[in-house]
């Protein structure tokens, strides 16, 4: 039964998380609410081994949930409930929208959507911001060392374009974000 709840959970946020991966969180923070299977500091922990990894954040964060629900089975249960909706939707748009991509309908349902994709993502963020610089269980109370090392990080990798004309890649401050956290927390 676990498995056919991952399946349903995972395939209704792949047919509503428009706009990537990134409009997976709200759907994660609310299954984690409602079913209780992960907290949202296990959200943020997804999301860094997502953006780690290979591959797309929401396809890796749904292997992540699955894997962490029922193992393997688990894993590809919810990664097949989250992409399925997807390949079900490009195949049926693929064919209909080239007869119909000039539509002003057409044209102006894609208008519509985009700032509602710019809000999944924007909500997103503010969640992920408020579990990275808030302390955990303290009401509304700064985690300075967070928001310092997040500015230091940012102002680094813009003086690096500056200066190179380009910026740090990801996967460089990821392992120095990864060094720091285990610096600043210990091991």
């Amino acid at each position: 039964m676990i498995l056919l709840r991952l399946f349903l959970e995972f395939f209704r946020t792949g047919l509503f998380a428009l706009g990537g991966g990134l409009a997976t969180l709200p759907f994660l923070y609310d299954m984690g609410e409602r079913l209780g299977w992960f907290s949202k500091g296990d959200i943020v922990n997804m999301l860094a081994i997502s953006e780690s990894t290979p591959g797309a954040i929401g396809v890796n964060m749904s292997t992540y949930v699955g894997f962490h629900i029922d193992g393997l089975i688990g894993a590809a249960i919810a990664t097949f409930g989250l992409v399925l909706p997807s390949v079900i939707i490009v195949v049926c748009v693929a064919k209909v929208l080239e007869k119909f991509k000039e539509n002003p309908y057409i044209q102006s349902g894609f208008y519509g959507i985009r700032p509602v994709v710019a809000g999944l993502i924007l909500a997103a963020m503010m969640q992920v911001f408020q579990i990275a610089f808030l302390k955990e269980h303290s009401g509304i109370q700064i985690d300075f060392k967070s928001v310092i090392f997040f500015v230091i990080l940012y102002i680094g990798n813009k003086l690096f374009e500056w200066k190179k004309g380009k910026t740090v890649h990801p996967i460089i401050l990821i392992v120095i974000s990864g060094c720091v956290g285990v610096l600043l927390l210990g091991a």
